[in-house]
């Protein structure tokens, strides 16, 4: 199962108390999971498709506790790609079902569907979270935090697009608006966002995973360019000690070790020594010791005076 699956299964669980947030959620859900059909006798028809099992249970709970209607549920399968199975919840036609039609603003007007999506009250917030977290339910996505961050929320509608971004805004959040052909994305990609986005939603289980993933992740990056500094350092260290051995021995072989400056002798023999020795390491040894600027000035001068003779 994947983070996203999980992350909504979490969201399932979650069902507001006040009404105002039931209906605001519920809202959500039918306006990017609905498909509106008109039967023969041109009456209105709401088809809700639903890949997640736990989606589809929650949308059948919000319908019965909000209005008390007999719903038709069934199971499909696709065809094509995953194969995966579409859950079906059909809202008939019907005077029974008249109230339901008219809190989603869905009417019929000379022979034409008309919708009037309600707005949302977004005094206090909570209705503004419920509607966010029925979003995400209907059309959002969540990327593995193992990998790169990223959640998305999409819908076909424009208006209904800057409806959500403004509802993240005004919760705090800093969401960017972007197409993907012929679907308009709403989507987050910094970590810290994307927590404050699950908190905000009531995905409590899925933040802790997330964080959890977060900062085992964060730990192995830094350990990655610790030892890839450490590794660098090292190349330099044992790359420069090759170098300056090769020198020294240039030097001793065309103008002898006494003929070298007395204050450069001990630095030339410890370096050849020890051609693996940092510049500290080197410091130390001598008498009395030197620190790592001295040690490197001389080895500097010793290197000029190789260049010189070449």
């Amino acid at each position: 199962m994947t983070f996203s699956s999980r992350t909504k299964n979490d969201l399932a669980r979650v069902i507001p108390r006040n009404r105002c947030c039931q209906l605001a959620e519920l809202i959500a859900l039918v306006r990017l999971d609905g498909i509106i059909i008109l039967d023969q006798n041109k009456r209105i028809t709401l088809h809700l498709h639903m890949e997640n099992a736990a989606v589809a249970r929650k949308a059948v709970k919000l319908l019965k506790v909000l209005f008390n209607l007999p719903l038709s549920v069934s199971v499909q399968r696709k065809k094509r790609l995953k194969k995966n199975n579409v859950y079906l919840i059909r809202v008939p036609a019907g005077d029974s079902y008249q109230e339901f039609y008219n809190m989603m603003g869905i009417r019929m007007l000379n022979n034409k569907v008309v919708i009037d999506w309600p707005a949302v009250s977004q005094n206090n917030g909570c209705c503004s979270r419920a509607y966010l977290r029925g979003a995400f339910l209907g059309g959002g996505s969540i990327s593995d935090p193992g990998g790169t961050y990223h959640l998305e929320l999409i819908t076909k509608d424009h208006t209904h697009a800057q409806v959500i971004y403004s509802m993240m805004q005004k919760l705090g959040l800093e969401p960017k608006l972007g197409r993907r052909k012929n679907w308009f994305v709403i989507y987050l990609k910094d970590s810290d966002q994307i927590v404050s986005f699950l908190s905000l939603v009531g995905a409590h289980r899925a933040l802790l995973d997330f964080e959890n993933t977060r900062i085992m992740k964060d730990m192995r990056n830094q350990v990655n360019r610790l030892v890839n500094c450490e590794t660098a350092n090292l190349n330099k260290t044992v790359n420069a000690g090759v170098r300056q051995e090769e020198n020294i021995r240039f030097l001793i072989s065309k103008i002898g070790y006494e003929k070298l400056p007395l204050k450069l002798r001990e630095v030339a023999r410890l370096r050849l020594e020890y051609p693996e020795a940092s510049l500290r390491e080197l410091g130390e040894l001598l008498s009395p010791p030197l620190t790592k600027s001295a040690v490197n000035h001389r080895l500097r001068r010793l290197e000029k005076m190789a260049e010189e003779l070449r």
